[in-house]
């Protein structure tokens, strides 16, 4: 356990994909594998660039914790299957998938093109149901566990991005069908539903301007933050939440409260 958490994970192994973070700014994927470590969890970190992985490393490594990581594409199913077989052969078994892989997609029906819509679905859609195909029966061999699910608020307030949110509300179909399956081997799964969160995936694009916007359309007056995902995801995968399953956790400071600006 490292010396900055309370051990709520102590002895536990995950995967988190998309665990990868673009520069100094935390994405919401390598904020989760850092609570997770510090909370005592083994960590197998996931994403398709080692660069950006090597930096999550380094910042556990400098914590105190423990994790390695697996460069792979989540949407192939061979890189999937072969991601769970290295997390258990590394730390003897599995608990907690944390499915955080994701893109944008914006367009009309009208608009999309046909590749981009596919490619959305099949990182957005695809990539959780082939990762939790190999995931969930090492889980459940183990007496059970938790897969957690990203999807958005977009997927309940539609704003102009069509693919990315019948996407992720897929994500929230997938969630509950898969919270149905596998109860009876106590595989416990939950999906997030973040709103506006500054991170490495937003900051390239974002103006202090358009930052001082997404505060003032939360009633909180606040922006998110990686870590408050981070923080959902850690009581989702906790025994704490032992008795909670299917449901979907909204984190977006009230925003989907309000009426959607046009």
């Amino acid at each position: 356990m490292s010396s900055n958490g309370i051990g709520r994970l102590t002895g536990k192994v995950a995967i988190v994909t998309g665990a990868g973070s673009r520069g100094e700014v935390v994405g919401n994927g390598q904020a989760t594998a850092l609570l997770f470590a510090r909370e005592g969890c083994k960590v197998l970190l996931v994403d398709s660039e080692e660069e950006n992985l090597s930096r999550t490393l380094k910042k556990i490594s400098e914590q105190g914790g423990e994790a390695s990581f697996y460069v792979g594409d989540v949407s192939k199913e061979s890189d999937c299957q072969k991601m769970v077989e290295l997390a258990v052969n590394a730390y003897g078994h599995l608990n907690i998938l944390h499915n955080n892989v994701g893109v944008g997609g914006s367009g009309t029906v009208v608009e999309v093109e046909v590749g981009q819509w596919d490619h959305v679905m099949d990182v957005n859609v695809k990539s959780m149901m082939l990762t939790s195909k190999y995931a969930i029966p090492k889980i459940a061999s183990c007496g059970g566990g938790a897969v957690i699910n990203i999807s958005s608020i977009s997927a309940i307030r539609p704003r102009g991005l069509t693919p990315y949110t019948v996407s992720k509300g897929a994500v929230i179909a997938l969630t509950k069908a898969m919270a149905v399956d596998h109860a009876a081997d106590k595989v416990r799964v939950n999906c997030i539903l973040p709103g506006p969160i500054f991170s490495s995936m937003t900051s390239a694009k974002m103006t202090e301007e358009v930052r001082e916007l997404r505060r003032k359309s939360s009633p909180m007056g606040i922006e998110g933050s990686p870590m408050d995902i981070a923080n959902a995801a850690l009581y989702l995968a906790g025994d704490e939440s032992r008795w909670v399953t299917g449901i979907s956790l909204i984190v977006d400071g009230g925003v989907s409260l309000m009426s959607p600006q046009r």
